[in-house]
Parts: structure tokens; C-alpha cells; sequence
């Protein structure tokens, strides 16, 4: 008997975790009022009795992003910011176009698992595993219909590596899956952290840290 119970209470927390990380929804639609003044983990819901087609609706990711930048990316996100209606529903995607040679720096989504699919170019991408499994790094070229999985969490990157520009669309699972950058957030806090942490975390010189502090990091 004991046994059995103890069986049932690890088949529930296993049913818990195994849901999305999104809350799910609890009514046909809930499209986020993106004027309203309440913090709420995710957005607050309008009377669904006003809801109209656009908020379920984005144009111009047919239209290719700026990539004139120092990295060479151009990432064209499709969250609930852009969509609305994505409240609740825990999808998102976006539009990545690459210049020759450019990349979408080391990155991590805390919220969400990416699919990558490579719409037009060559690609080389890759992600890091966790120090538990010795940081190792998977990587792969892809090619025009290849797709990737980088998993919730872990620091990835894509790499355009054709003299061409490049395209793929990536889709995540979660209506707002936040993007840390690791340059972006190592070096350009705000505050800045303190560069005689950063040279110790690096072994780097505190001239190294000043200068790397000092740069201009873009958000792809």
C-alpha cells in the first residue's frame, strides 16, 4: 500500500513537470492588454468580447532585417510584445537574417526551448552544455531546410558562414522567452560589474576588462 501511494505522488510532480513553462490557458483566449498599468507573471487579459483579428496578427516577416551592425545579425521577434493574442498559448518565433559571415552571438532563452530552421544560406551553429556535463560544445552545419533544437537554457549561437546572406526562422516555446546575450550581459551591465571581479572570473588583466567594459555591445 505504501508503495503504491509513494508511486502515485511521484506520478504527480512528474505530470506537474512535465508542463509547459507557460501557465496553460484557462479560457479560449486571453489577448494581453499591453497598456495595462498591472504586473502579473505574463500579461493581464482584455474582455475577450473586444478582441479582433490584428491581435492575432503580424506582418513583414517577409521583409529582411537590417544587418548592418557589428555582429551582423538582425533577430525579428514575433512575441507576445508583437502578437497579443500569443497570451497564454506559450508559442512565440522570430526572423534571424544573417550578412556574410555574421552571427547571433552566444545567447541563452531562460524561458524556452529554440527549434532553428535555416530558411536560405549555410549555417554553423552550436550550444554549450552545463559544467555538470563538462561544458561540452554540440555543434552542427547546417544547410537550406535543415533544423536544430537548442535546449531551455543553454548558451547557443548561429554562425553565417557563406559569403552570402542567410535566413531561418526559429520557434520557441514560450509567449516571451527573454534573451540574455553573454557579452551584452557580462560586459555592458547597468551597473557595471566590478572589473576586479570580471578579471578574476577571466584571468584577465583589469586593462582588458576596462576596455572590453567600454564597448558598444549590440543587441542582435
Amino acid at each position: 500500500m505504501a508503495a503504491r501511494i509513494l508511486l502515485l505522488v511521484l506520478l504527480s510532480f512528474t505530470t506537474t513537470l512535465i508542463h509547459a513553462y507557460d501557465p496553460s490557458p484557462l479560457q479560449d483566449i486571453c489577448v494581453a492588454d499591453l497598456k495595462s498599468p498591472v504586473f502579473v507573471n505574463g500579461r493581464v487579459c482584455k474582455d475577450p468580447k473586444l478582441a479582433k483579428a490584428d491581435d492575432f496578427f503580424f506582418e513583414g516577416l517577409d521583409k529582411p532585417g537590417n544587418t548592418s551592425n557589428n555582429v551582423g545579425s538582425k533577430v525579428t521577434p514575433v512575441f507576445v510584445d508583437q502578437i497579443a493574442g500569443l497570451n497564454t498559448l506559450g508559442i512565440s518565433l522570430a526572423r534571424i537574417d544573417f550578412a556574410p559571415y555574421g552571427e547571433n552571438p552566444p545567447h541563452t532563452h531562460p524561458r524556452a526551448t529554440e527549434i532553428l530552421t535555416v530558411i536560405e544560406g549555410r549555417l554553423y551553429v552550436g550550444f554549450v552544455l552545463s559544467n555538470q556535463n563538462n561544458n561540452s560544445l554540440i555543434t552542427k552545419v547546417l544547410n537550406k531546410g535543415d533544423v536544430f533544437v537548442f535546449p531551455i537554457g543553454l548558451i547557443h549561437f548561429q554562425a553565417n558562414i557563406g559569403h552570402t546572406p542567410a535566413v531561418a526562422i526559429a520557434a520557441l516555446n514560450s509567449q516571451n522567452p527573454g534573451v540574455i546575450t553573454i557579452a551584452n550581459s557580462i560586459f555592458g551591465s547597468n551597473p557595471p560589474i566590478s572589473d576586479k571581479i570580471l578579471a578574476k572570473a577571466f584571468q584577465l588583466d583589469n586593462k582588458v576588462i576596462d576596455y572590453l567594459q567600454a564597448q558598444f555591445w549590440v543587441d542582435p
